[in-house]
């Protein structure tokens, strides 16, 4: 059964085919998709079965025939394309990053709460069942103190020189590539996992083809929280091998929890007695929110695009005006640019930064809205 909401996708590459996957699995209708120019989106709309095209990013956020707008366009679009969007007081889903300054995407979180008006980001991680069975386990107390907070998120696709995407012009995907692209979900999927923030960080930025682009390959960071744990995370888009791997270990005083997105079906758990593999959709398994996304039998592993469907389907429930746990919105936006400029900054002076801690959760200045009746 369609439901009420109509989605409108700006942007018609591969993010804007998971969207549209999403969206419809929700039981939603995907109307409307506007692209760079109104040939591309005629071709995205027949690839995605999209029934209307909008010659611009403007006319399709001004359409009545759209109600949530997602934002799935390059990086240096999203701030101009998210405002558009909440001057019109139509719910969005943005892409991260958020925006390419941490200014912007402040701006962006304020005026959304002055509107009132509802926001996501696809933080998506945070949707598979064993990194909320994980979440559950640590909140439980069943780790003690974490200690050390460690891992990483590699890639290999643009490892030779001669690889190249829009990501890696500056003026485009930003001052930061790898950092704001991958790790910002290696930190954010953290952060939401062991209730940890980031208080300080000194980071190293690899170029290995400097005469491609100005933005980093590699970035390395070391991190301390505001509990007392320290970490460390390498994201890189130059390891040979690595697909799509992110990986964490987060270790306490009693137990220790290790996930790879690559493996997403299973996570570790050691103590002392040993180590223990769990399966998602396994009695093992036994936290409620694991459980509500683990619709498989163990054995058969989720992966991306179901953790997609089940974040796109929280939203679209928030933007109906219900409560939602866990999902990531604008403020979480912004807390991954405050990362991303801290780890800009630490490289450029080699020295440690101290995080501005104004993101939700640690004496925070800026407004966030949760929940409320969409605008039609």
């Amino acid at each position: 059964m369609t439901r009420s909401l109509r989605a409108g996708i700006i942007g018609g590459g591969f993010m804007a085919e998971v969207h549209a996957r999403a969206v419809r699995d929700a039981g939603y209708e995907v109307a409307m998709i506007a692209s760079s120019s109104p040939e591309k989106a005629a071709d995205a709309a027949s690839r995605l079965g999209v029934p209307n095209v909008a010659d611009n990013a403007h006319a399709l956020i001004a359409s009545d025939l759209v109600d949530v707008v997602h934002v799935c366009t390059p990086n240096a679009f999203h701030a101009e394309q998210a405002r558009m969007a909440i001057a019109q007081g139509k719910p969005v889903v943005c892409e991260k990053p958020l925006a390419t300054s941490a200014a912007d995407a402040r701006e962006l979180v304020t005026l959304a709460a002055a509107k009132g008006t509802l926001t996501a980001v696809p933080f998506v991680y945070r949707y598979y069942p064993a990194v909320r069975e994980i979440l559950a386990r640590i909140a439980r107390g069943d780790t003690g103190q974490l200690r050390v907070l460690h891992g990483n998120y590699l890639q290999d696709w643009l490892t030779p020189s001669a690889a190249h995407n829009w990501r890696v012009d500056e003026a485009i995907g930003g001052e930061s590539r790898t950092f704001a692209d991958i790790g910002v979900h290696w930190c954010d999927l953290m952060e939401f996992v062991t209730g940890h923030r980031i208080t300080r960080l000194v980071s190293f930025l690899t170029r290995a083809h400097p005469e491609r682009s100005s933005n980093e390959d590699a970035a390395s960071l070391i991190f301390e929280t505001n509990q007392g744990a320290t970490g460390t995370l390498v994201a890189s888009q130059i390891s040979f091998g690595r697909k799509n791997h992110l990986y964490f270990s987060f270790d306490g005083d009693l137990e220790s929890y290790q996930w790879n997105q690559e493996r997403p079906g299973m996570f570790s758990s050691a103590n002392v007695g040993g180590e223990t593999i769990v399966r998602a959709g396994s009695a093992e398994m036994a936290s409620a929110a694991a459980q509500r996304l683990a619709y498989l039998p163990a054995g058969h592993p989720q992966g991306y695009q179901d953790a997609f469907n089940a974040f796109i389907a929280d939203a679209y429930s928030a933007f109906e005006g219900h409560a939602v746990d866990g999902l990531p919105t604008f403020v979480d936006g912004l807390r991954a640019a405050l990362l991303t400029e801290a780890v800009v900054k630490s490289s450029r002076v080699g020295e440690w930064v101290d995080l501005a801690q104004d993101a939700r959760g640690d004496g925070t200045d800026v407004p966030a809205v949760e929940t409320a009746p969409a605008k039609h």
